[in-house]
């Protein structure tokens, strides 16, 4: 029985962590501490999960003391991205095993800290990139690995957030780049992970651009420069798309959607709400980005990323010296307004005739992702799986650094070279 203390007691902990902890895997762990900046989510923890009324609160600075009272063998980080460095080295400091939501940390200069923390520790770091974990995109894996592709030379990758989805990151702290790293890094760190998954490369260099076109002050759908407005007591609520596309007069519209961390207006926080105004001048992240990305053993990346479109999901092409590989998803179709058709991967051999592969599609958040990663983190590796999969430390950094590296090329219109981010020289990197 591993026990585990909760560092951020938010939605996602909630509903990703601890829930699965009680109801699925209660044999192999369990809560001993929760910990959190703001006790109301104590409350709203324990009034949904009741067999939690006996675990002991802490507050951010009793870090220390909630592992000496429970002993641990193991800290859950879901708070805000911006404080999962502090956490991660504190237990890293005390021998503690850590398992982080994405990102690992909001910038190169805190994932150096914890690459050198972990590697005098005696705990080990995971970082949750449950992207990996959709059968689709293990599918792809599996072809890579059959070397159906070859050396992988060119990869495309068209990320597309609804407009749903897209404008609650600028409803929520994630509009500060001081508090989530931009969206560059805590959504597109996702995306830059699978690549380097999927293709086995390390990123080298990035160059992009990117702007905020579509929300912050200057939005040209905003029905009233104010700042400090909140959707649901906001009076031009009906003038503004963005509310009246997902919302009706009579709030009997209630919209499909996996990402757990969304939360109600004003019920689960003391002094926050989830529902400010996407126009707010405060905002100084950007909600558009193409790049294009080198990798170590030469292959190329293309991305892009949109926040503001009339339907979600991605179109995928990775190419290589022996054939090609294609999919569209188009993620929660109840969202999309248009017929959709299940994904399936197509592939290409160099030479020679298509194929379409359907794989078998499973429930659950993400893709049916989120139960097969907690089966891996609460019940250990599946031992028949002949890939690596959960990530750690390197994967994590590499991942928040190349979404460093994009923005960072957006302000100073230059390529921006990931060991510098990361301030890790090639032997370093080599040795790991």
């Amino acid at each position: 029985m591993r026990k585990y203390a909760i560092c951020g007691v938010s939605k996602r902990a909630l509903n990703m962590f601890i829930e699965p902890i009680l109801n699925t895997f209660s044999s192999t762990a369990k809560v001993v501490g929760l910990l959190d900046s703001d006790s109301k989510r104590f409350e709203v923890c324990k009034n949904t999960y009741p067999s939690l009324l006996s675990i002991p609160e802490y507050l951010p600075d009793d870090f220390d003391q909630m592992v000496a009272e429970n002993q641990p063998d193991a800290v859950i980080v879901a708070s805000r991205d911006d404080t999962h460095v502090t956490y991660i080295l504190k237990a890293l400091e005390k021998g503690l095993d850590v398992i982080v939501e994405k990102p690992m940390a909001t910038t190169g200069e805190d994932c150096k800290k914890i690459l050198d923390a972990e590697a005098k520790s005696s705990g080990k770091v995971i970082v949750t990139f449950n992207y990996r974990y959709t059968p689709i995109h293990s599918k792809i894996k599996e072809l890579i690995l059959e070397d159906k592709v070859g050396r992988i030379t060119s990869v495309d990758l068209n990320w597309y957030i609804d407009t749903y989805h897209g404008s609650s990151y600028f409803q929520r702290w994630n509009r500060i780049r001081e508090f989530s790293g931009g969206l560059s890094i805590h959504k597109s760190s996702h995306h830059f992970d699978l690549v380097s998954w999927w293709t086995d490369q390390k990123p080298v260099e990035a160059f992009a651009y990117g702007a905020l076109n579509y929300y912050g002050p200057e939005g040209e759908l905003n029905p009233k420069k104010e700042d400090g407005r909140f959707c649901a007591t906001c009076d031009v609520q009906l003038d503004c798309d963005y509310y009246t596309r997902w919302n009706s007069r009579s709030k009997n519209i209630e919209v499909v959607d996996d990402h757990v961390g969304n939360t109600d207006v004003d019920s689960d926080y003391t002094n926050y709400r989830s529902d400010q105004c996407i126009y707010d001048s405060e905002i100084n992240i950007e909600d558009t980005y193409t790049a294009t990305v080198k990798y170590d053993k030469g292959a190329l990346l293309s991305y892009s990323v949109n926040f503001s479109l009339p339907y979600e999901g991605y179109r995928l092409a990775i190419n290589g010296t022996k054939g090609r590989i294609e999919t569209v998803e188009y993620h929660i179709p109840q969202r999309v307004p248009f017929p959709t058709e299940v994904q399936t991967i197509d592939y290409f051999p160099i030479f020679g005739s298509k194929e379409t592969i359907h794989v078998v599609h499973k429930e659950g958040g993400h893709g049916g992702a989120d139960p097969i990663m907690l089966e891996d983190l609460f019940l250990g590796v599946d031992p028949r799986r002949p890939y690596t999969i959960l990530s750690g430390t390197e994967d994590g950094a590499f991942a928040v650094a190349t979404g460093e590296a994009v923005w960072r090329s957006v302000k100073e219109n230059k390529p921006i070279s990931i060991n510098e981010v990361l301030s890790l020289s090639k032997e370093s990197i080599s040795t790991k």
